[in-house]
């Protein structure tokens, strides 16, 4: 697999205060990364460090294949659009000029992908109106066509959706799926709103006080959070074979006396064909979990 970024024990302290510690993640290229964790867990400085609005106390990382240590390091970012924080904008220009102060400092002379950019963010109503009387959401659509100037390969983005009405956060969302599929373009997201960065994100990681406690694709957590019956069992082996006779989907668990069954509406029957070949069943559990949930139980059984 290719990687955009990897970060190699990447760590950033303020005194006696470390907010990132030893960070180890990779994101895979063409994938929308979420970066998940609650409010001083290190999201935002890991982020600054990425775009270089700050340096490492120690550690490092590569950009496209490029050491941070690299004189090359700069030329590379370049390639790297990023909406960290608030945006920045001139409040006294449009938004095509805006973009327009952007394609200067970014050294482009061409502003033929101007209207193109402002489409796919859903500005190009805007005409002659000043960005100082744009709405929330049209400052974060504006902020976001920044970062999208140049046709960056990252894309890095600071809780996009935070402060945006149920609309916006509909809106934004459509938006960053069509830049990742039409564009090919890498996105890394942070967001605390769990059940959105849901629908996003194709690979997450966990954030927790400065340290990364788990990366896992988007396809490997729905599997561990989708509706299922947990089964305990004094045979998981044999257990197995009563499952595939009944046509049901499972998985054996880390722990050898568990059993996750999907998609069954009625256990009885299965409980009654265990008996019939000696097994046991000493416990029965629903598990209905959301994001929001297995972020909270995970970091509640991570002592960091």
């Amino acid at each position: 697999m290719e990687y955009i970024l990897e970060t190699t024990k990447l760590t950033k302290t303020y005194g006696k205060s470390t907010v990132l510690d030893g960070v180890e993640i990779r994101i895979p290229k063409g994938s929308i990364f979420g970066l998940v964790g609650r409010n001083g867990a290190g999201k935002t400085t890991l982020m600054r460090l990425i775009t270089g609005l700050q340096d490492p106390t120690s550690g490092s990382y590569k950009l496209c294949g490029v050491d941070s240590k690299s004189g090359k390091i700069d030329r590379v970012r370049r390639r790297m659009g990023a909406l960290v924080e608030t945006p920045g904008i001139y409040k006294n220009l449009t938004a095509a000029d805006n973009l327009k102060v952007q394609f200067i400092n970014l050294g482009l002379t061409s502003y033929g992908e101007i209207p193109e950019i402002l489409e796919l963010v859903g500005l190009s109503d805007t005409g002659k109106k000043k960005a100082g009387k744009f709405s929330l959401g049209m400052r974060q659509r504006l902020g976001l066509a920044i970062a999208m100037c140049g046709n960056p390969d990252l894309l890095i983005l600071d809780e996009p959706i935070n402060g945006l009405d149920p609309q916006g956060i509909v809106e934004m969302r459509e938006t960053l799926i069509k830049i990742n599929r039409d564009k090919g373009t890498t996105i890394l997201i942070s967001s605390h709103i769990l059940d959105e960065m849901s629908r996003l994100a194709t690979h997450y990681a966990f954030i927790e006080k400065g340290h990364i406690i788990q990366e896992i694709s988007s396809e490997d957590l729905m599997k561990k959070v989708r509706k299922c019956t947990v089964v305990k069992v004094s045979d998981t082996k044999t257990m197995a074979l009563v499952l595939e006779e009944m046509g049901l989907k499972y998985e054996i668990e880390d722990d050898d006396s568990l059993v996750s069954i999907f998609g069954l509406d009625n256990i009885s029957p299965v409980v009654l064909n265990a008996a019939k070949k000696g097994i046991d069943v000493t416990d029965i559990k629903e598990n209905d979990e959301n994001l929001e949930g297995y972020f909270i139980n995970l970091i509640g059984s991570k002592k960091v």
